[in-house]
């Protein structure tokens, strides 16, 4: 059984990919439950070692990573070539990390005893990604749960299989054969994976299925990332570059990324200036030269949808620079939408679009309320040059990730995760370690006497 791919950037077909199933499904995870005692078996060392020659495959590999992503997602070298970098840097990191690990006290802990903590791989985990980030989520996910002794079964999303396919090929070269595993396939694909005998999902994409993957996972380890609507305050007295970060912020990935901002909260006093400002901005940032288009035929008609549901008074879009060939893709302008009800649809929902709603509030405590009235709680951002209110607020702003006179700036030892309907559970830093391991205390009674054999 296969699936049709199709070419975002035209909208013609590109090819086929298979859709895995039961049988499939089941041979993954057997291969990955019989490669879990060698790979767990490893010194940390020696996982650290495989997982550096896998980084520097990445790297040579490059320009074939680059194809891959660009014939799924239809974004440009200059998005997609910043980002294998960071995958390649994700797997180094995560390898050394592994070897430098922290644990709960240790030693005499009661008289007589003596106590430490084991920290155990959870076993085969079940990793699900989406189409926004092909590569760079799968290495999110796969990076610290490989480097925690643990093996993977990872299903891409359906429009976008091409770059996990290639690191799962690469991945068998240099850690051995079923420790990383490529399952493509479509939504039934993911459902299967999770009812299968898996120890643990992690699991990136819509809160709906994240609902549904926590009712199937049942009483195993879930790590949720569910998707975000990032707030951005802007006060008066903001940097004078903050309306052209922001612009590009919000179209990078065509604004296809969870984190990116999608609501710009200014004062009264500066909401007529950032409007006109956010507009020059967003009109500079055209789509088919600075970014791509929308990933497929279904999220072109929610986006679509959710546009057409506005309520907003002023429209303001940018142009189209598409490229020759390329008039039938899902491209989308860059869009500003002001004068609009704070419970406007563009507002409440994930938009996942190139485009920035305005909405204003008569004080800053009234900003941050709108900042957080929505159920989404991933990351956030304020834009002011007066450093203790904007300390502040990132303080005090609902969000697992908050910058300050920036936005969608993440390095690998710095954590990222949600709460709320964004879901739970960490990604990068050493504490995703944690997401993919468990503890084990070990208590001896120390006897006289008693010695080894």
């Amino acid at each position: 059984m296969n699936t049709e791919l199709t070419d975002p950037r035209t909208g013609h077909p590109r090819g086929t990919a298979p859709v895995s199933r039961e049988p499939e499904v089941a041979a993954a995870v057997a291969a990955a439950r019989t490669a879990l005692g060698t790979w767990s078996a490893l010194t940390p060392k020696d996982r650290a070692r495989r997982l550096d020659r896998l980084a520097t495959l990445i790297e040579d590999s490059a320009a074939e990573y680059a194809a891959r992503e660009r014939a799924g997602t239809g974004r440009p070298d200059t998005e997609t070539a910043g980002e294998i970098e960071q995958v390649a840097d994700l797997f180094r990191f995560y390898a050394t990390a592994a070897r430098t690990r922290t644990a709960p006290a240790a030693g005499r802990l009661v008289t007589g005893h003596e106590s430490w903590v084991r920290w155990e791989p959870m076993g085969v985990v079940g990793v699900i990604v989406p189409w926004n980030y092909p590569l760079m989520m799968a290495a999110w996910r796969c990076a610290p749960a490989l480097a925690a002794g643990n093996t993977v079964v990872a299903k891409p999303a359906e429009t976008t299989p091409d770059a996990l396919e290639l690191l799962a090929e690469h991945a068998a070269q240099t850690l051995g054969e079923g420790v990383l595993q490529s399952l493509p396939g479509d939504r039934r694909t993911g459902q299967l994976l999770v009812d299968s005998p898996v120890d643990m999902v992690a699991f990136t994409g819509s809160g709906r299925a994240g609902l549904d993957v926590a009712a199937r996972a049942g009483t195993r380890r879930i790590s949720l990332e569910l998707g975000g609507n990032a707030p951005a305050v802007v006060l008066p007295d903001a940097p004078t570059d903050t309306y052209a970060s922001l612009a590009e912020a919000a179209t990078y990935n065509a604004g296809q990324s969870c984190a990116a901002p999608a609501r710009v909260i200014t004062l009264t006093e500066n909401y007529e200036s950032t409007v006109g400002r956010l507009t020059e901005a967003m009109g500079a940032r055209l789509a088919g030269r600075d970014f791509g288009p929308l990933n497929n035929p279904d999220q072109v008609a929610r986006y679509d949808a959710l546009v057409a549901s506005s309520s907003a008074k002023r429209v303001l879009a940018a142009d189209i620079a598409t490229p020759p060939g390329e008039e039938h893709g899902n491209w989308r302008a860059a869009l500003v939408l002001a004068d609009l009800p704070h419970d406007d649809p563009t507002v409440t929902e994930e938009v996942f679009g190139p485009l920035l709603t305005v909405q204003h509030a008569d004080t800053v405590e009234a900003a941050l309320g709108l900042a957080n009235s929505v159920p989404q709680a991933l990351a956030a951002s304020v834009w002011t040059t007066d450093l203790g209110t904007g300390l502040d607020l990132a303080a005090r702003l609902d969000a697992g990730e908050a910058w300050l006179n920036c936005h969608l700036v993440q390095t690998a030892e710095l954590p990222h995760g949600g709460r709320g309907s964004s879901g739970h559970g960490t990604d990068l830093s050493t504490l995703a370690l944690q997401e993919y391991q468990r503890p084990k205390t070990v208590t001896v009674r120390l006897m006289p006497g008693l010695r080894e054999s």
